[in-house]
């Protein structure tokens, strides 16, 4: 159990790892700031250690910090979680094309379910393992909440209207950023155009080799 707990632990390093694939392949607006947001997590965590300077229940010399109030981890899984949640709930509620309505809703509760489940073993195992106390926990998971609403909030209503604007600046040009907040299904968005420009070239490569 231990050592499944650990690996589960692990969840962060693979979400951030998920998150520069993603922009570095993507280039999305939405998705750097969402990854921005982790990094503004992770500094207020770090200021919080260091000013409350808790220690943690089981003094281990690999760890790079002594303090463990809040957890890092517990706040990290509870900000992607929620941010998640909103995210699903607020940005995607329009998103019910009436073929797909039933299936997409399905794969965002599966989504949901995912992330709390994953928010919860790691919260755990961050418990079971003697890396932090309870209310270590509990108070990471909380402030993690409050993060992830919070910027969720400051992106939807404050930055979104922005990205626009900002797409068109000459250095976003240079990145080949973009901004997809108006695509309701960026999937079957890019599905269908990749599959139409497919079968154009094709149809072109088939022209030019019966001249």
């Amino acid at each position: 159990v231990g050592k499944l707990l650990a690996w589960i632990s692990l969840a962060p390093l693979g979400i951030g790892a998920g998150f520069v694939a993603l922009i570095l392949f993507r280039r999305d607006l939405h998705t750097i700031v969402f990854f921005l947001g982790t990094l503004v997590n992770e500094c207020i965590n770090i200021l919080l250690k260091h000013w409350i300077k808790e220690p943690r229940p089981m003094s281990r010399a690999q760890i790079w910090t002594e303090y463990g109030m809040p957890s890092s981890h517990s706040q990290f899984m509870c900000f992607f979680a929620t941010y998640v949640l909103l995210f699903i709930f607020i940005r995607l509620h329009h998103i019910n094309n009436s073929n797909s309505a039933r299936f997409e809703r399905l794969v965002r509760l599966l989504v949901l379910a995912i992330c709390w489940t994953a928010a919860f073993l790691v919260c755990f195992g961050r418990i079971y393992l003697l890396y932090h106390t309870l209310s270590q926990v509990l108070i990471g998971a909380l402030v993690g909440t409050v993060m992830g609403a919070l910027w969720f909030l400051l992106t939807h209503f404050i930055l979104t209207p922005y990205f626009p604007m900002v797409v068109l600046w000459r250095v976003s040009e240079l990145f080949l950023l973009r901004d997809t907040t108006l695509i309701p299904n960026i999937l079957w968005f890019e599905y269908t155009v990749t599959r139409h420009e497919a079968r154009a070239r094709s149809r072109k490569l088939v022209s030019m080799k019966s001249q």
